[in-house]
């Protein structure tokens, strides 16, 4: 008991993750709120008025660099056209099917290995590799409990605010040897890339992440990657220079945008657009990374 008090006393912000999950900050303004969150994940002030880190740019592109059309491309269903039109239909993982509600998913109308994700918030993704074994009763409660949850609310990410909830089923897209690719994502300043993170091992909810710039050296950004030698190194991705290009092309418009991909037998596909990475509360990076990516950064202000 002694041990669990001591967990909550030195990291609060698992508690205030919980209590915040159940929506008992909702009635905060988003202003106040994001004060609060942000103190209480990353232990320092936000300064909204002069916003100098990676962090602290987000929290004040989320209050004061509204744009509707942004809605679409958070949209996991929307933003396929979208990418369709910028850089063609051939990068898109194929669609299988999208509903309003997981009751209307006639599974034996899929094939045998498929995915699952709600368009309205990230993560909560179910996979399928054999169907025999999957328990469709629980993915329907699953998608269900994504589905009735109000993504905006936690991290307070405008462009969320008005997704319509719905279910979409994508084509189970491996390695190679059935295992989830890796995903490169590539974070991008004012239209700009700047550097690629590889997101491999994923597994039960767990995945490693390790940065590398264009030539492919490695930058230890992650608190973490202290413990690894300076010429750590991960397999380089053939498509690296199509991957950057396309990127760029994507991410135009865009202050702060991560544009992620996956590369199966030579091909690229298109994975999602994130505007606000870490919801502007990543933890995981050192305070040196925070200081550098914010100066990168333009605002209007």
């Amino acid at each position: 008991m002694l041990d669990k008090i001591k967990k909550v006393v030195q990291h609060p912000e698992k508690i205030i993750g919980r209590m915040n999950m159940l929506g008992m900050f909702n009635w905060m303004d988003d202003n106040t709120y994001l004060k609060f969150l942000f103190r209480v994940n990353l232990k320092y002030r936000l300064n909204l008025k002069e916003p100098k880190t990676f962090n602290e740019k987000m929290q004040w592109l989320k209050l004061n660099n509204i744009h509707p059309e942004y809605s679409k491309v958070v949209d996991k269903y929307e933003v396929r056209n979208y990418v369709k039109e910028l850089i063609g239909e051939q990068h898109l993982i194929p669609l299988l099917g999208v509903w309003d509600s997981p009751f209307d998913i006639d599974f034996d109308k899929l094939p045998n290995e498929f995915v699952l994700k709600c368009t309205h918030n990230s993560g909560g993704v179910i996979v399928c590799k054999n169907k025999s074994e999957f328990d469709e009763k629980k993915a329907i409660k699953q998608l269900n409990h994504l589905l009735k949850k109000k993504y905006y609310k936690q991290g307070r990410e405008y462009p969320y605010k008005t997704v319509k909830p719905r279910v979409i089923c994508e084509k189970f897209m491996d390695d190679g040897i059935g295992n989830l690719p890796n995903d490169y994502k590539i974070m991008c300043f004012n239209g700009k890339p700047q550097n690629i993170m590889v997101c491999s091992g994923r597994k039960n909810g767990h995945a490693d992440y390790y940065f590398f710039n264009k030539e492919w050296n490695f930058l230890p950004y992650n608190k973490v990657d202290i413990n690894l030698p300076s010429d750590f190194t991960l397999p380089k991705p053939r498509q690296l220079e199509k991957m950057w290009m396309l990127a760029e092309e994507i991410s135009t418009q865009y202050i702060v945008s991560r544009i992620d991909f996956y590369e199966i037998k030579g091909k690229l596909y298109f994975g999602e657009i994130t505007l606000f990475p870490a919801s502007g509360m990543d933890k995981d990076i050192t305070k040196e990374t925070d200081i550098e990516w914010g100066k990168k950064i333009r605002l209007p202000l």
